[in-house]
C-alpha cells in the first residue's frame, strides 16, 4: 500500500492554508533554485512570461503559473519516481537443483529518480523459504575451565546433526577453537610454561600452549569427522579471565574460502565461552598498538597468524564483517556473563545469546532454540546509506497490520512472507553531482535489494542555454526564460550595471507603503533589492524580507537540526514535525517487546510514550502492576520460563519477551500485587508483581503449583452410601421419638382419666357395689322340690 500522500505534503498544506506561497517567497532566482524550494515548486521557461512582474514570479505553483499564462509544455516540474529493473519470484524451497538460486527477497533491483524534497516509495517483500541449507561453525574456548565442557561434546556431531535435521536436510558443520593471545600479560610466557602452561598446576597436569585462533575443522557434512576432531583436542591456559574470541570469530567471518562458507546457505557461528572477551585497546596493555585490519590471517597450519601483531577488533568492525559475510552469530555463554553479552547483541546486528550450562549438557537444545529463533524474525538493514537520503520503513507482518517506523517482523513460522513499504526523500542534491547507490537487506541473507539512486536537480531547460545572448544585452547567458547577468550588471535584460543611480525607482523597492527600502537589509539598485550579506546565513526575497537563519530553535539548534530555516518558518525533514522540527514521526522506539505500540497503555508522542493508562510507566508503558491486565501479561512469562510450557514456550520467544527477573519462593509475602491463575491440570499457581526503584519487574512465584489430592472413587462412593444410611437411621430415631412422646403423653392422659372415674363412682350415692353370690350344693337340696320344678 502507498503511504498517505497526506504524510508527505503536511507542510505544502500548512503554508498554503496560512497564505504563505513558499514558491513566490523570492528565494529563486534560477529554476533550479526554485526546484529546491519545495516539491510543490515548478518553473516557467517560457520566454515572454512575467514580463511585466518580477523575475521570481517564474517560481510558482504548477497550477497557478498555467492561470498565468505559461503553457504547461515550458513548465519545469519535475517528480520523484521508481521503477523495478529486477523483479524475479520468490522461491518456496531452499535444497534441491536449484538451491543456489533460491530467491528470499523481490524485487532485486529498482532504480529511483529523486527530486529534492519530493518522496517516493517502493515495496518489498521477503520469504524465509522451507529446508534451507544450513552451515554452522562451532567456535569453542578452549581455556582450561572449559575441560568439563569439552568432554561433553565429544559426540556432538551425531546428535546436533540429528536434531538440524529435522530443519534442514542439507546441513554442514565446522570446528575451530580459540583461547588468547600466547604473550604477556594475557598468557603465561615464562620458559617453563611454554610447552606446558599447566606446569605445577595441581588440580590438571597436562595442557597445550595457549594460542589466538585455530582452524581444525571445514564445514562438512561428515559429522563423524567432527566427532573425531573434538576427541583430538587439549584443554590450554591463559594468564588473565578474558578470552581473545574475538580475535576468533573475526577470522571465522572473513576465512571464507578456508572456513568453507556456501554462497546459498544460512551461515551460523555458534561461539561458546565461560568469560568476558578482550575488547579493541586491549592489546594495547601487550604493546600493540596496530588496529585490526579487517582481513583473514590464517597461514598454513591454519593458526592465527597476527595474533601477536594486532590488536582485538572493536565491535563495530566485528558487525561489519559478520553483516557482510551474512553470518548470524550465537553467544553460547553461562549466565553469569549473559547480560554483558545481551549488551553486546544491542551493537552487533544478527546476533544471538543464549545461557550455555556450565558443562555445555544443553548446547543441543541450546542451538535449535537459537536457529528457530533466528528463522522466525526477519529484520531489514541498510549499506552504503547516503547521508542525504532519509529512508522510512513501514511493516505488514502476519497480522496484515501496517506497522510505520519498524523495519523487523517476529514471530513468524518457515515460508511465511512479509513485505516492508520503504518511503525515499533526498534532502538536498550531492554537491558532486554523481548518482549513489545503497543496498537493503535481511540481516544475515546473502538476497539483497540494490537500489540506484538518480538526483533530478537540474532543468531540463538548462541544456538550452544561451552565452552571451543578445536577449541579455550580449553580457549574460539566457538560459530557461531568464538572463544570468555577469559581474557589475542588473536587470532583467542585463540592462543596468550597479550603482547606476538614474534608474533607481525608490518606490519599486518598498515592499509597501510607509516600509523600509528592501526591509533595511539591502540597497535599491537597478529598480531592484540587492541583499546584504549576513554573517548569520542568506538574506534573500524581492525586498530583502527574508533569510535562513530567523527561525525557531530546540535546544540552540536551529529547526532542531532536522529542517531548514525558510523565510521564517522550518521546512522540516521527512519524519519531523512541530514548528521547530523537535517531533520525530519515528515509532520503533514505542514499540514495545510484545509488538503493540506502547503496550496498548499509551500513546507515541514524537518517538516517545506517553502513557494514558493509570499506573503505567517506562519507555514503553511495559510496566503497570495496578494494570487489569499485568497479571494476564506475566502469566505468560511464568508458564514458559519456570515451566516451558504456554504460548510463549511454543514460539520460541520466552527470552525476548520475558526479561524480568523471577524468583521462586515456598511462601509469597502480601507486599505486591498478587495474581494466581489455573493450571491445565487444575491446580493453582500464585505470583506477585512488583516495579523496584531501579526499573527491574520482579515476579516472585511459588516453586510449584498449589493442587489438592485426587480423590478416591470408592471412598467417594463409601462416603455417599454411608451417608444416605446414617440419615436414614437419624431420622428412624428421630421418628422412634416423636411415636414414644406421644405413646406417652396418651398414656398420660389415659391414666389422668382413669383416676377421675374411679374418684367420681367412690363419691356417688346411688351407685352400688355389685355383688356376687355363689351357691353350695347343700343349699340346693333344700330347695329339691322347687329346684326339680323349674327353679333356675
Amino acid at each position: 500500500f502507498p503511504p498517505s500522500p497526506s504524510l508527505f505534503y503536511q507542510p505544502v498544506n500548512r503554508f498554503l492554508s496560512s497564505g504563505l506561497n513558499l514558491c513566490t517567497s523570492g528565494r529563486a532566482t534560477s529554476c533550479e533554485d526554485c526546484l529546491m524550494i519545495h516539491p510543490s515548486c515548478a518553473w516557467c521557461a517560457q520566454e515572454d512570461f512575467g514580463r511585466s512582474t518580477s523575475l521570481t514570479s517564474r517560481c510558482d505553483l504548477s497550477l497557478n503559473l498555467q492561470k498565468r499564462g505559461c503553457e504547461a509544455r515550458f513548465i519545469e516540474f519535475p517528480t520523484s519516481s521508481a521503477s523495478i529493473l529486477q523483479n524475479t519470484p520468490l522461491s518456496s524451497k531452499g535444497s534441491g537443483s536449484a538451491q543456489y538460486d533460491v530467491v528470499q527477497i523481490m524485487p532485486q533491483k529498482i532504480s529511483l529518480n529523486l527530486r529534492p524534497g519530493d518522496q517516493t516509495w517502493f515495496s518489498l517483500q521477503v520469504r524465509q523459504v522451507e529446508d534451507y541449507p544450513v552451515d554452522l561453525y562451532y567456535l569453542m574456548d578452549l581455556s582450561l575451565s572449559m575441560k568439563d565442557d569439552l568432554v561433553t561434546i565429544l559426540n556432538l556431531g551425531t546428535k546436533l546433526a540429528h536434531e538440524m535435521g529435522k530443519l534442514t536436510s542439507n546441513f554442514r558443520l565446522g570446528f575451530g577453537s580459540f583461547v588468547d593471545k600466547n604473550m604477556s600479560p594475557f598468557s603465561y610466557t615464562a620458559p617453563k610454561y611454554q610447552e606446558n602452561p599447566c606446569n605445577e598446576y595441581k588440580l590438571f597436569q597436562r595442557c597445550v600452549p595457549s594460542f589466538g585462533f585455530r582452524h581444525i575443522l571445514p564445514l562438512t557434512d561428515k559429522v563423524d569427522r567432527f566427532n573425531e576432531e573434538v576427541q583430538k583436542q587439549v584443554v590450554s591456559r591463559n594468564r588473565d579471565a578474558p578470552e581473545g574470541g574475538f580475535d576468533a570469530i573475526l577470522q571465522a567471518a572473513v576465512c571464507q574460502e578456508k572456513i568453507g562458507w556456501r554462497k546459498g546457505a544460512y551461515h551460523l557461528l555458534v561461539f561458546t565461552t565461560d568469560d568476558v572477551p578482550h575488547l579493541a585497546l586491549d592489546g594495547r596493555l601487550g604493546g600493540l598498538v596496530q588496529p585490526h585490519d579487517g582481513q583473514c590471517h590464517l597461514d598454513e597450519r591454519n593458526e592465527y597468524s597476527a595474533s601477536t601483531k594486532m590488536d582485538y577488533p572493536s565491535l563495530a568492525l566485528l558487525g561489519e564483517k559478520l553483516a557482510e559475510n551474512n553470518i548470524f552469530l550465537i553467544f553460547a555463554v553461562t549466565k553469569r556473563f549473559y547480560v554483558i553479552y545481551k549488551n553486546f547483541t544491542a551493537l552487533i546486528p544478527g546476533t544471538t545469546v543464549e545461557i550455555l550450562d556450565q558443562d555445555s549438557k544443553n548446547v543441543i537444545q541450546l542451538i535449535v532454540n537459537a536457529y528457530s529463533n533466528i528463522r522466525s524474525k526477519v529484520e531489514l538493514t541498510v549499506s552504503d546509506h547516503p547521508e542525504d537520503i532519509n529512508l522510512s520503513f513501514t511493516a505488514t507482518c502476519q497480522d496484515g497490520t501496517p506497522l510505520p517506523g519498524l523495519r523487523r517482523c517476529a514471530d513468524l513460522k518457515i515460508g511465511d512472507t512479509v513485505s516492508f513499504n520503504v518511503s525515499v526523500e533526498a534532502r538536498s542534491c550531492p554537491s558532486h553531482g554523481a548518482d549513489q547507490t545503497f543496498t537493503i537487506k535481511p540481516v544475515g541473507f546473502k538476497d539483497r535489494l540494490e537500489v540506484a539512486v538518480h538526483h533530478k536537480c537540474d532543468c531540463s531547460c538548462s541544456s538550452t542555454a544561451q552565452i552571451n545572448s543578445s536577449t541579455c544585452s550580449s553580457i549574460g547567458t539566457h538560459t530557461c526564460g531568464i538572463c544570468h547577468c555577469e559581474p557589475g550588471h542588473l536587470g532583467a535584460r542585463c540592462e543596468c550595471q550597479e550603482g547606476d543611480s538614474s534608474s533607481v525607482q525608490l518606490g519599486d523597492c518598498r515592499e509597501a507603503e510607509g516600509k523600509q527600502l528592501c526591509s533595511g537589509r539591502g540597497e535599491c539598485s537597478c529598480n531592484q533589492c540587492v541583499c546584504y550579506e549576513s554573517e548569520f546565513g542568506k538574506i534573500y526575497g524581492s525586498f530583502c524580507e527574508c533569510d535562513d537563519f530567523s527561525c525557531t530553535r530546540h535546544k540552540g539548534v536551529l529547526c532542531s537540526g532536522h529542517g531548514e530555516c525558510d523565510c521564517g518558518e522550518c521546512k522540516c525533514h521527512a519524519g519531523f514535525i512541530g514548528d521547530n522540527c523537535n517531533c520525530s514521526t519515528e515509532t520503533s522506539s514505542c514499540i514495545s517487546d510484545d509488538g503493540n505500540m506502547c503496550s496498548g497503555r499509551g500513546n507515541c508522542v514524537c518517538g516517545h510514550c506517553q502513557c494514558t493508562e493509570p499506573g503505567a510507566f517506562g519507555d514503553t508503558c511495559e510496566k503497570c502492576p495496578t494494570c487489569p491486565d499485568a497479571c494476564g501479561t506475566k502469566r505468560e512469562c511464568i508458564e514458559c520460563r519456570l515451566f516451558n510450557s504456554g504460548r510463549l514456550a511454543d514460539n520460541q520467544t520466552c527470552q525476548r519477551l520475558c526479561k524480568d527477573k523471577i524468583v521462586t519462593v515456598e511462601n509469597l509475602e502480601p507486599d505486591a500485587v498478587l495474581c494466581l491463575y489455573k493450571t491445565d491440570n487444575d491446580c493453582v499457581m500464585k505470583f506477585t508483581y512488583s516495579e523496584h526503584a531501579s526499573g527491574l519487574s520482579l515476579l516472585t512465584a511459588l516453586a510449584e503449583p498449589e493442587c489438592g489430592g485426587a480423590p478416591d472413587a470408592f471412598m467417594v462412593l463409601l462416603v455417599v452410601v454411608g451417608s444416605i444410611l446414617l440419615i436414614g437411621i437419624v431420622l428412624l430415631a428421630i421418628w422412634k421419638l416423636v411415636i414414644t412422646i406421644h405413646d406417652h403423653q396418651e398414656f398420660a392422659r389415659f391414666q389422668s382419666a382413669r383416676s377421675r372415674a374411679r374418684y367420681e363412682m367412690a363419691s356417688n350415692p346411688l351407685y352400688k357395689q355389685p355383688v356376687s353370690t355363689h351357691f353350695l350344693e347343700s343349699d340346693f337340696s333344700m330347695f329339691g322340690k322347687s329346684y326339680n320344678g323349674g327353679v333356675h
